[in-house]
């Protein structure tokens, strides 16, 4: 079976460019980004939210799955990447951005629940995991990825990793499946 996506955002090549400008190396895989692409198809008026920004490539994922009702929260840090994203998407009334710390926007939000969060950085994921996954709706999906080794991890970052999924796999709110596919992903759906 060939898991290479068939649809990319139009966007795609803009974005993968202005990257490469920037030396933005940490974008969305495609194949995670086909699966954002359906996860948000599948959430008809949804909330999303995606931490990590970055210059926009799994924004761009994210969009092009969601309808017009659909709304999508993304946060970022860094603001000369998240630009590229704002400058491609900015025109988009379904998306906001966040220009700042993942970890503060996580502990001082107060808005609804999420149908969808993609957590892309730290804070979301090895850190802060707690605090996003109760901003995961009833029903609603949490999904990570980079959990298979990966050149440009720091040392002892293993160890993060299996005890990242140990911690989510121990939950009983939340059932969660890994995929040892695209960057290796875990995906945890709320009871």
């Amino acid at each position: 079976m060939d898991d290479e996506p068939k649809h990319l955002p139009l966007s795609l090549s803009a974005l993968r460019t202005a990257a490469g400008r920037a030396g933005f190396t940490m974008s969305c895989d495609e194949r995670t980004g086909a699966l954002l692409a359906a996860l948000a198809a599948a959430r008809p008026g949804g909330r999303l939210l995606e931490l990590g920004t970055g210059v926009g490539e799994g924004t761009a994922w994210l969009l092009d799955g969601m309808d017009r009702e659909a709304r999508l929260v993304t946060v970022e840090l860094d603001g000369e990447v998240q630009a590229v994203a704002e400058e491609q998407f900015g025109a988009d009334g379904r998306v906001s951005f966040v220009r700042g710390d993942g970890g503060a926007w996580l502990t001082e939000y107060q808005g609804p629940p999420f149908d969808l969060v993609f957590a892309d950085t730290w804070p979301g994921k090895f850190t802060h995991l707690d605090r996003a996954l109760q901003l995961v709706a009833p029903g609603g999906l949490y999904l990570i990825d980079d959990l298979l080794p990966q050149p440009n991890w720091p040392d002892g970052h293993q160890q993060a990793v299996d005890g990242l999924l140990a911690a989510l796999e121990a939950r009983a709110d939340f059932r969660t499946v890994r995929l040892d596919w695209s960057s290796g992903l875990l995906l945890a759906a709320r009871r």
